[in-house]
Parts: structure tokens; C-alpha cells; sequence
């Protein structure tokens, strides 16, 4: 017969405060809910997955959607890379990522190992950035995955700094969970952790100042951790982290082969953070709650305001801005402050906001990396591409298409690899399958990519009698032209001129939106091309 499986029981809550917003409560659990399917679920599954009744369901979602977080797919809710602003807004804020993860890669390259950074999220440890070699055994832990803090390298390093308090909400959420079911990044726990022996890994790892995880996680995965101390406190700021295989490493191996390359990295990031000046503020999203209202006019009763404002709260915060009061976020998200006020309130009691009595302002929590930022972190852009590309198609009635400049020969022409496509309907169009390679001079997406002269390319038939195409650039953060989007037409159906004023106003206003989503998914992960 098979194992009984049973759902553990919840790690015991705190009430709920009176002022705390309910549907933002909910809102935030639709949205670890999808975090944890994988980034879509049926709205069925949200129902049953989160106990609300299904108008509820519907009305949070088709909020989200209004917002950019989710795109509703028939039956199916999926989150978007539009979410992933939540977290840029913690990891921005938190500065780690951005001083440090130059020199993670640059040990990863050197060793060839995988490499990461993690910071403590209460009695677990949560991943801020990776730098991953690609081979047949890889890691497949994401930006924003959390682990037991009792079965990772990193994970008694933090324990050495713990609270009597931090104790005993680690050794409540042991008796609750003693196979580890709600991490949902690490397979259940086998085995019984024995009394006392994690406690004796935290004092040692203190002592020492480096940690070892010998197949805590799974067989064959072992890693050697060593503390980044925050110059300001000494207390630790993040754990910088290698992964291996034992196929090609034993932990003791990790320890008396790459702990030093590691420690040498480490001493090299803790001067990168004593060095580094206060950052000036950005700009805040002046204003940034000033369209719920026209959406809650066009949705009625289906938007949600209380949800989509207080989920604006989370984007008051970024680079410069790691501590606001209340005054300051209310100000930066044109919220009235008893709006903020309460949706600061419903935060704390989520884990995703702390409050300093003392200072009176509030900061991010890692667990703000909970909300969809995970799956989203693993994105690509033939995948950001294909919804646009597919409402491009069904608005223009033509085939579209998202393609690269691939490496060719040192002798050969530039040629251009098509990434993504959506068919048209007719039954005359274009088919040309995502992997086709073609001599980018040919074809309106290369030529685009290769000149750039006046932003598009129109190609009339160059390429193959009765074809007619106009492509767009497509750029990333810095401005670089990194992939083309074109529309393909028969000549037939549209003159050059009615390409030009018909079908490339579109063409760019897709462009626009998948860059924006490029943009916001690129800031702290490498959106692969491909």
C-alpha cells in the first residue's frame, strides 16, 4: 500500500491585529499560493488551495491582472515577470546583490562550482543571488527559495547569532514539521534530526567561522559556507555559499580544496561593503496608487482597491530607501497615511515588513521574495515574449515572431535564430519554426539588430516572393539591442505604406511591453535569450 500522506500542522500564528486589512491578506495568499504551484494555477486549484470562496478567488486575480502581476489564461492564473518588482524592491533596498554578486560569479567562474549568496529569513535561509554552472548535475535552486535553516551550510552560521527567542521558533516549527513538507524547494526529511545536534553545528560553525553541509539536502549535494559580516556591526550580512557534487568533490574535499579560495572572496566583499558610500536615494514611485481609482471605475466591484493599494506599500521601498516611516511611504505611493498605516500593520503580521520602535520606519523582509519571485527568477525571453506575441497576432491577424543573432563562423554571415512565434489564423501565413536559422542580412529581424538606422526594418519580398515583414529591436536594461520582434505578412494583404501606419504602431507598442517586462525581470537575474 502506499504512505499515508498528511498536510503537517501550521507553525502556531500570532492574532490577527484588528487594523490589518483582510483582503490584502488574501491577495498575499493567492500569491504564495501560485509561488508554490509554479507560477500557475488553475483558479479552481486557488480555491481549493487557499479556502476562499471562488468569487473571491476571482475577484483577487482579476485585481492582480489589472495590476500586471498575473495574466489570466482561460481557466489558469499566471504570475508575471511584473511581480518580480515586489522583490527587486528587497533586494534593491538590501544593496547585497548589487555589491557583491560581481565577485560570486567571478569565484564561481574560478572554480567552476556553483555559488551563491543567502540571507536569514527567521529559522530558514533564503537565496539573494546565484551564479549556476550548467552542467548534467546542476543546481536547481532559485533566487528567492527558502530552505530549513537545520539542513543547509549557511544555516549554522546564522544559528550561531540566534536569540533564545530565535530557539525557540525554530525548535516550535521542528515539532510541527519534522520532514520539512513546508519548504517546498527541499525534499522531505528521511530522517529524525537528532536532539541537540544542530545545536552543537551552530556553536562549532561560530567558532569556526565556516560551515559544511555533507548531503544535508539530498545524496551526492555537499557545500561549504563562510560568513559576509556587515563592517558596520560585525554581525552577519549574508553567507556567501559553494555547491558541489560528490562526483566531483567530498565535503571534506570542499573544505580543505576551495575553503580558502572562498574565505579569500569572502574578505574581498566584506572590504567592497566597508567601502561602499551611502547610496543616494532613488526616485520614489511618486504617486504610484493614483490609477487604482480609474480601474476600480472600468472593473466595478471585481477591482479589489484595498489589495492593489496595499500592495503598492511594497514598491515605496528600493535602493536608498531601505527605511521609510510612515510619512515616507504614504508619500512615495500617494497613499493617505491611514491607508499605509494599516497596510504596514497587515504586513508586519505576514512576516514581509519590520518595524524599528526606536526609529519609528519600517524595512523589507526576505520573505517579500515569497511572492512569486522564485519561479519568475528562472524566466526566459521567448517565454516573457510569447503572450505578446500572441495578442500582437490576434489584434494585426498576422504571424509574429521574436528572434536573436546567434555565433556563426568566422568566415560565415551573421545569421539570426528564431526563439518564439505566434501563427496567424489564415489559411495563407507564414510558418517558420522557433530554432530556424536564416542569414540575418535577409530578413528584417537581422537587419534591425544589425543597423538599427530608423528603429524598424521593412523588408518587401527580399527574401522570398510575397513576403513582406517589419521588425523592432528589443533592449535590455542598458539600452542594447538583445532580440527582435517582426510581424510577417503576404505581400498581398498590406502595402508597404499600410505596414508602416497600420501594423508598426503595434508592433512597437509590443515591443514596449515585453522590454518592460524584460527590464523588471533582468534587474537582479540573467534572463536567458534562448
Amino acid at each position: 500500500m502506499p504512505a499515508e500522506t498528511t498536510t503537517p500542522p501550521p507553525v502556531p500564528q500570532s492574532a490577527v491585529p484588528a487594523e490589518a486589512v483582510t483582503p490584502l491578506i488574501r491577495g498575499v495568499g493567492v500569491l504564495r499560493e501560485l509561488t508554490e504551484a509554479g507560477g500557475t494555477l488553475s483558479l479552481s486549484g486557488l480555491e481549493r488551495a487557499t479556502g476562499l470562496a471562488r468569487s473571491t478567488v476571482d475577484r483577487i486575480t482579476a485585481t492582480l491582472a489589472r495590476m500586471g502581476y498575473v495574466r489570466l489564461d482561460g481557466r489558469d492564473a499566471v504570475t508575471t515577470p511584473r511581480l518580480m518588482e515586489l522583490g527587486n524592491a528587497y533586494l534593491a533596498a538590501l544593496r547585497l546583490p548589487a555589491l557583491l554578486s560581481r565577485r560570486a560569479d567571478a569565484l564561481a567562474d574560478e572554480l567552476d562550482e556553483s555559488v551563491s549568496l543567502a540571507v536569514a529569513d527567521r529559522d530558514g535561509i533564503r537565496f539573494i543571488h546565484q551564479a549556476t554552472r550548467r552542467r548534467a548535475m546542476s543546481l536547481s535552486f532559485r533566487i528567492g527559495d527558502l530552505l530549513p535553516a537545520e539542513r543547509t551550510a549557511p544555516g549554522p552560521l546564522f544559528a550561531s547569532e540566534w536569540t533564545d527567542g530565535d530557539w525557540r521558533t525554530w525548535r516550535e516549527r521542528r515539532a510541527a514539521d519534522p520532514e520539512n513538507r513546508a519548504f517546498s524547494a527541499v525534499p522531505p526529511r528521511q530522517l529524525p534530526l537528532p536532539d541537540g545536534e544542530f545545536e552543537a553545528k551552530a556553536a562549532q560553525a561560530g567558532r569556526d567561522g565556516w560551515a559544511l553541509d555533507d548531503q544535508l539536502i539530498e545524496p551526492g549535494l555537499v557545500a561549504v559556507s563562510v560568513p559576509v559580516r556587515d563592517p558596520r556591526t560585525g554581525r552577519i550580512a549574508c553567507v556567501a555559499n559553494v555547491v558541489s557534487h560528490t562526483s566531483r568533490h567530498t565535503a571534506t574535499d570542499l573544505r580543505d580544496t576551495l575553503l580558502p579560495q572562498l574565505r579569500a572572496t569572502v574578505a574581498e566583499m566584506e572590504r567592497e561593503l566597508a567601502a561602499a558610500p551611502e547610496p543616494d536615494p532613488a526616485p520614489p514611485p511618486s504617486g504610484s496608487a493614483a490609477w487604482i481609482g480609474t480601474a476600480k471605475k472600468e472593473l466595478g466591484r471585481e477591482f479589489i482597491e484595498s489589495l492593489a493599494r496595499g500592495l503598492t506599500v511594497l514598491t515605496a521601498f528600493g535602493e536608498g530607501r531601505a527605511a521609510l516611516t510612515l510619512t515616507d511611504v504614504a508619500r512615495a505611493t500617494g497613499l493617505a497615511r491611514a491607508t499605509a498605516r494599516r497596510a504596514l500593520i497587515t504586513y508586519e503580521h505576514l512576516g514581509l515588513v519590520r518595524g524599528q520602535p526606536e526609529s519609528r520606519t519600517f524595512s523589507l523582509t526576505p520573505r517579500v521574495l515569497s511572492l512569486g519571485f522564485p519561479p519568475l527568477s528562472r524566466t526566459t525571453l521567448p517565454r516573457i515574449a510569447a503572450p505578446h506575441l500572441a495578442d500582437l497576432s490576434a489584434l494585426v491577424g498576422e504571424s509574429t515572431a521574436l528572434a536573436i543573432l546567434v555565433p556563426s563562423g568566422p568566415d560565415s554571415d551573421p545569421e539570426i535564430q528564431y526563439t518564439a512565434r505566434a501563427v496567424s489564423p489564415r489559411i495563407m501565413g507564414v510558418d517558420i519554426r522557433v530554432g530556424t536559422r536564416l542569414p540575418a542580412s535577409a530578413t528584417s529581424l537581422g537587419r534591425v539588430l544589425l543597423t538599427e538606422n530608423q528603429g524598424y526594418a521593412l523588408l518587401d519580398e527580399d527574401w522570398e516572393d510575397g513576403l513582406r515583414t517589419v521588425a523592432v529591436p528589443l533592449r535590455d536594461r542598458t539600452g542594447r539591442a538583445v532580440a527582435a520582434v517582426n510581424v510577417a505578412l503576404h505581400a498581398a494583404g498590406r502595402t508597404e505604406r499600410e505596414c508602416v501606419e497600420e501594423i508598426l504602431p503595434e508592433l512597437r507598442r509590443t515591443a514596449t511591453r515585453i522590454e518592460r517586462e524584460l527590464h523588471v525581470a533582468g534587474h537582479f537575474t540573467r534572463v536567458a535569450l534562448l
